[in-house]
């Protein structure tokens, strides 16, 4: 029977192809039974030079996929010595196996993280921050190459695609419009009740309308719905982009010429920074509606003096100033989107990585540049 059938030994001879080729001959059995034989074999491999090298595999009796890895392997060192190596008398079946073993690598090394040490943590974070200068340059590449794309559209209107940007703008706003005015509704109904509160204390309960409308009207709305889109529409194109990426969508447009940036980002990113005022217009009213309301059954205040002490309150630029950080944060949330959309891989882990990340970094980002403009805006005495 064929198990009982003694194993042949691997060995391995070097011959001489001419002055400038060598043939490295491979013979006897290459399995999993004498790999120890075969690993010596090999540990034992001299060869002088950097002249082109074969390796004839014919001659072996038995291949499995232990033999042929350690073949492999053989052959990826001496390529690494600066060798031109290729494979001889490899037959069919013996082709898929290396084929095979070809598309399987081992993973990369990963520092033990089981216990604490500040080197580990040193290295730990120079590896974020590498990654995050690389998501720096990566927002910086869409962005230029979004800045080239306008400036081709501006000089040639008709490769705009309006069709695509109304189809966006249509999920990205339309779609968003009830969700965004009831969160906007009970986080104003919750400012006014919780300020009333304490307000009440010192017999400043009509104050509470002053620090709803500014509140609300500088702050609150515009970053609740940046925040908003960034779950719903930012993790939407990520998600989109990624699939396309997965199915080759996109390496078929880069193929017919296509630009990925004028067909794909353009129309997400447009229709993001006209929704998001929008959406931030409508998160403002729905937040002083709900105000109202809660001052009106909790304060006793009615609506025609809570509309009154708002007008004395709030002027323009008090919604200009939320308003002028709409299509930043859209912005944000849009090149981001399509930044971790496009490093999707092809698997399904791979998108679900990406789509949480463009979440989680878009809203750091779009809290990050509230935190500038408030800065700016205080700097300027607005």
């Amino acid at each position: 029977m064929a198990f009982l059938e003694k194993n042949i030994a691997p060995e391995m001879q070097i011959e001489a192809n001419g002055p400038d080729h060598l043939c490295l001959s491979l013979s006897g059995d290459w399995t999993v039974n004498t790999v120890g034989d075969a690993e010596q074999e090999i540990a034992n491999l001299q060869l002088g030079g950097d002249r082109p090298t074969s390796i004839d595999v014919s001659r072996i009796e038995h291949l499995d996929t232990s033999g042929a890895w350690l073949i492999h392997r053989t052959r990826g060192r001496l390529e690494f010595e600066g060798r031109k190596v290729e494979l001889k008398g490899v037959s069919p079946v013996r082709q898929t196996l290396f084929e095979e073993i070809e598309k399987h690598h081992p993973p990369g090394w990963k520092p033990d993280r089981q216990r604490f040490s500040i080197l580990g943590f040193l290295e730990t974070t120079g590896r974020q921050m590498v990654d995050v200068g690389k998501d720096g340059l990566a927002m910086l590449h869409i962005l230029g190459s979004l800045g080239l794309v306008l400036s081709t559209v501006l000089l040639q209107p008709k490769r705009l695609r309006g069709i695509s940007i109304a189809v966006q703008f249509d999920r990205s706003c339309v779609g968003g419009v009830p969700i965004v005015a009831l969160m906007s509704f009970l986080i104003g109904a919750i400012i006014s009740q919780q300020g009333g509160f304490y307000l009440r204390q010192f017999g400043a309960d009509i104050f509470v309308v002053d620090l709803a409308g500014i509140l609300v009207l500088r702050e609150i709305g515009v970053i609740l719905t940046a925040i908003m889109v960034a779950g719903r529409s930012g993790s939407a194109f990520t998600a989109e982009l990624g699939a396309m990426r997965m199915q080759e969508e996109v390496d078929a447009l880069h193929v017919i010429g296509l630009s990925v940036t004028e067909v794909l980002v353009l129309p997400r990113i447009l229709a993001l920074m006209i929704a998001l005022p929008i959406l931030t217009f409508i998160a403002d009213i729905s937040a002083l509606l709900g105000s109202g309301l809660v001052t009106w059954a909790y304060l006793d205040i009615p609506p025609a003096a809570f509309l009154t002490q708002l007008q004395a309150a709030i002027t323009v630029q008090t919604l200009a100033v939320g308003l002028v950080k709409a299509p930043f944060m859209a912005l944000i949330v849009g090149l981001i989107a399509c930044v971790e959309g496009l490093k999707v891989e092809g698997s399904s882990e791979s998108l679900g990585r990406h789509t949480t990340m463009s979440v989680v970094k878009a809203i750091f980002l779009v809290i990050v540049v509230d935190g500038m403009f408030a800065i700016f805006f205080a700097a300027i005495g607005v």
